[in-house]
């Protein structure tokens, strides 16, 4: 990845339809370089459409990535569950791959009233088991377990970046939003530096090279995350954001998941593209 790409959660709303090969083609016609396949609520798509995916994309010059169904929780205490969490994000990562997609983001647990070290163990192992099958069948798709916007959830950025370093396979699923949901800071160009400085302590300037970022306002309380919101209505400071990954020269994909969607992304995508200008 030699540039930093902007695009959308999904299809675009002004796609004339909501496939995905309509929405690689109004990306493109957008002027917009990314876009995130939404696999949230199911793997719905056969090899034969995935390589048309992949034939577009490609014609298109857009990057694609993809998200794993919301259904996930690695801490399962049922055996059924957990495995079917597995299923669900080696489906993912197996349909990401024919599509072209290099990364797939995902959700990975809950708590539960677990200690946060047991918890960690767990999705450790589970997610490790993941990447061996993927391997086994030489898929070597980058899996990105998501920092969360939920007290509840599994993913502080901490927790996220550990899993990082220890097993290979995985990278970071950076969501600004859920960051600054989940702590009620990390809302600063000093706090963005400081979490890509430790991005690049503990992974190595190759991570910042091949990023994958989330981006939008968000709605919050005490709880955490309780929706995304357009930039503009929202208190995140996205100039400082840009700032951040224009001075340490982060490279890979920015998803906008604001409501509107292509709009933001579009406003993110101009606003980088004149402070870089600005340098």
């Amino acid at each position: 990845m030699n540039q930093l790409l902007f695009g959308t959660g999904g299809v675009p709303h002004g796609t004339r339809t909501g496939s995905t090969l309509d929405g690689i083609r109004r990306i493109a016609e957008l002027g917009l370089g990314c876009m995130e396949i939404e696999f949230v609520h199911g793997v719905k798509m056969g090899e034969a459409k995935a390589q048309e995916v992949t034939k577009t994309a490609t014609a298109k010059g857009i990057k694609l990535s993809t998200h794993a169904p919301y259904f996930m929780n690695l801490n399962a205490h049922d055996p059924k569950k957990l495995r079917a969490s597995q299923d669900r994000l080696l489906q993912a990562a197996r349909v990401g791959a024919l599509c072209g997609a290099e990364t797939v983001v995902t959700h990975t647990a809950f708590y539960l009233g677990d200690p946060p070290d047991k918890v960690y163990k767990r999705v450790k192992r589970y997610l490790q088991e993941v990447i061996r099958q993927l391997w086994q069948e030489n898929n070597r798709i980058w899996i990105r377990p998501e920092i969360m916007g939920k007290g509840t959830e599994f993913g502080t950025l901490e927790e996220i970046l550990n899993l990082c370093t220890e097993v290979e396979g995985l990278a970071p699923g950076i969501d600004f939003a859920h960051l600054h949901a989940r702590t009620g800071g990390m809302n600063s160009y000093l706090e963005f530096t400081a979490i890509l400085s430790k991005v690049k302590e503990q992974l190595g300037r190759a991570a910042l090279d091949n990023m994958h970022i989330h981006f939008s306002g968000i709605r919050y309380g005490t709880k955490g995350e309780i929706s995304h919101l357009n930039l503009k209505e929202s208190d995140l400071q996205y100039l400082g954001l840009l700032r951040a990954l224009r001075d340490f020269e982060v490279k890979g994909l920015v998803i906008c998941e604001s409501p509107n969607l292509e709009e933001d992304a579009q406003f993110l995508q101009a606003t980088y593209n004149a402070l870089t200008k600005v340098g």
